[in-house]
């Protein structure tokens, strides 16, 4: 092979890797986009962990992670969140969620702290919901910042395939999917 073919071989190889760079680092720096609605009620009942960045809250928790989601009266949703800890143990947090926006807003923010706290921001949570199949069974779970992000689905294990599919659009939005860890379910 000739020297001028193999430095255009490194050349174009280059380019090419600073163009995806550069469409990567777009994406990052473009604002989180939700999905366009969001049906409440459907959403509601029994989500499990797939995979989840990882974070301080949830650094304890070993396999076994889901949320359960119940619509209440006043029109905000009680959370629940349980996992399996080392040792076996189960660890519990309840929340409550509320809309932001119109009805079908996609937006949402959760509180762990005490009701009582309930008029203090700092203690609500962004919970957006930035994608979601059409039968409500797989879903991926962020905020603006990009700091969290959780996959659930309503089964503790997801077909590869629509996996996969999803970490594309979450590509596509910017997330980092080298900081997604799958999560332990029913070992």
């Amino acid at each position: 092979m000739k020297p001028h073919r193999i430095r255009s071989g490194v050349l174009g190889a280059m380019l090419c890797l600073a163009t995806f760079s550069a469409a990567a680092a777009e994406a990052v720096a473009a604002p989180v986009t939700t999905i366009a609605a969001l049906d409440v009620a459907r959403y509601m009942g029994t989500w499990y962990e797939i995979a989840k960045y990882p974070n301080r809250f949830q650094r304890k928790c070993v396999a076994d992670t889901q949320a359960d989601y119940r619509l209440l009266d006043d029109g905000t949703v009680q959370v629940t969140n349980r996992c399996r800890m080392q040792g076996g143990d189960i660890n519990e947090a309840q929340g409550v969620a509320r809309q932001v926006g119109g009805a079908d807003s996609p937006k949402l923010e959760v509180r762990f702290a005490p009701a009582w706290l309930a008029f203090l921001p700092w203690v609500w949570g962004d919970y957006w919901v930035v994608d979601l199949d059409r039968d409500y069974s797989l879903v991926a779970v962020s905020e603006p910042e990009r700091e969290y992000l959780w996959v659930l689905s309503r089964t503790p294990k997801v077909d590869a395939e629509r996996y996969n599919a999803l970490l594309g659009r979450l590509l596509e939005k910017g997330f980092d999917l080298d900081r997604l860890e799958r999560s332990r379910q029913g070992d």
